[in-house]
């Protein structure tokens, strides 16, 4: 291939890369990653071949969901309200939101004790600064200029990328664990399983990405919801690069955050870790001071870029179930209702902090709510995406239906999994 035609489509792939990317990335948030780590903590390097077994999987998902958006121009509650009856996407939207408030929560206590433990003062202060920061440049910023802020945000995810070069893996030995994993035994092996599927495959994820394609072509003038139905051939490959690119650095990411944990906290004996707090205070003796500072430098940034994902997701939800105007290209004065929901879960979720709420008890709850969710807003999604008549003639392809109904029955098989376990 000729180095003009390698350029061209290097450009094709920058060019494309736009939700897909920053959805991908918010999958890695601070409670992410802090499942990951105990991952890596409790099991060394069995289960790294996770991280690449569930790339299709949310893949297909997310790009469902962004067909939805992009097809229906609607997010994915508009879409449901038109297959379903209201009661039953207002119940998925206030269930998403309180699940999603507790996990601002969760990444607030944990961005805020991450700055904390870089010596930029007390944590109590910074959830509140973080919280009320993301508020308030979310009200005033306009869409595009949001989507650039969080489109750099995740570059922060490439701290946990250098951080695991920093601990000097045995590649050879790395590889054989990934591609022939010896499967660890006992009920505890089935949970982590089931906290890794449930951690990225998200319900918040299906709706943000469905609510970007809107914003996008709102950022194009398409205003109207008619102006926004169907997709071209060039619209929905240039996505599929898009959510690709971002669904495999997500994982890739997850991948170096076991590995990582692995090859310090589990080989040294330190199987049991109960936050990110304690998976860095444990790495920094083992590690060092780099690995120790990009590591925690990696919480604040995953949770700068996550937590509008989370709020935004289920202001959307909530927004569109009940008609209001919505969309953070909109003035704060034209979408009141829309800008409220975001600014309630984000205080609601600072404000658990000051309860004593034990972070790590707020994010079982909330893998808890998520577990039992996603599964039924999948079948949802399922219903939305196959229906002609809502996708105007362009229902998602065979493989991806595929690939999400396997997905939905491992989101079934896991939510029972979470109670057995």
């Amino acid at each position: 291939m000729s180095p003009a035609r390698i350029a061209s489509g290097l450009r094709r792939v920058l060019q494309a890369l736009g939700p897909g990317v920053t959805t991908g990335a918010a999958d890695d948030d601070p409670s992410g990653v802090a499942t990951y780590s105990v991952v890596g903590a409790q099991f060394g390097t069995s289960f790294l071949w996770s991280a690449f077994a569930t790339w299709p999987l949310m893949g297909c998902v997310q790009m469902m969901s962004a067909r939805v958006g992009m097809v229906t121009g609607m997010g994915l509650a508009g879409a449901m309200r038109e297959k379903f009856p209201r009661w039953i996407v207002g119940t998925i939207a206030v269930i998403l939101l309180a699940a999603n408030t507790i996990n601002i929560a969760s990444d607030l206590s944990g961005m805020a004790y991450a700055a904390e433990m870089l010596g930029a003062g007390p944590s109590h202060l910074y959830v509140w600064l973080f919280g009320l920061g993301i508020c308030g440049a979310t009200v005033w910023l306009r869409y595009h200029q949001l989507a650039s802020v969080l489109k750099w945000l995740a570059v922060a995810l490439f701290a946990y990328v250098i951080t695991a070069f920093l601990v000097h893996p045995n590649w050879p030995e790395v590889a054989h664990d990934t591609l022939l994993p010896t499967w660890p035994g006992g009920s505890a092996a089935w949970a982590a399983l089931v906290a890794v599927l449930g951690t990225t495959i998200s319900p918040y994820l299906f709706f943000w990405q469905a609510g970007q394609e809107v914003e996008e072509e709102k950022a194009r003038g398409r205003r109207l919801v008619v102006h926004r139905r169907r997709a071209t051939s060039r619209e929905i490959v240039d996505r599929r690069i898009d959510v690709g690119v971002g669904t495999f650095f997500s994982n890739l990411v997850m991948f170096f955050i076991i590995l990582t944990t692995a090859l310090t906290l589990h080989r040294h004996g330190i199987l049991t870790i109960n936050t990110t707090r304690d998976a860095a205070t444990a790495l920094r003796p083992l590690a060092g001071n780099y690995a120790y500072f990009l590591y925690t430098l990696g919480i604040v940034g995953t949770g700068l870029l996550a937590i509008p994902t989370l709020a935004g997701s289920a202001a959307y939800a909530i927004a569109e179930t009940f008609d209001w105007a919505y969309g953070m290209d909109e003035r704060f004065e034209n979408a009141v209702s829309f800008y409220s929901v975001f600014i309630l879960a984000t205080v609601i979720g600072a404000a658990l902090d000051f309860f004593n709420v034990d972070p790590i008890k707020a994010l079982l709850w909330s893998a808890i709510i998520n577990g039992v969710l996603a599964p039924f807003v999948l079948v949802a999604l399922l219903l939305v995406a196959s229906d002609p008549r809502i996708m105007h003639g362009q229902v998602s392809s065979l493989v991806t239906r595929v690939v999400v109904v396997i997905t939905t029955i491992l989101m079934f098989g896991a939510a029972i999994g979470m109670f057995i376990f």
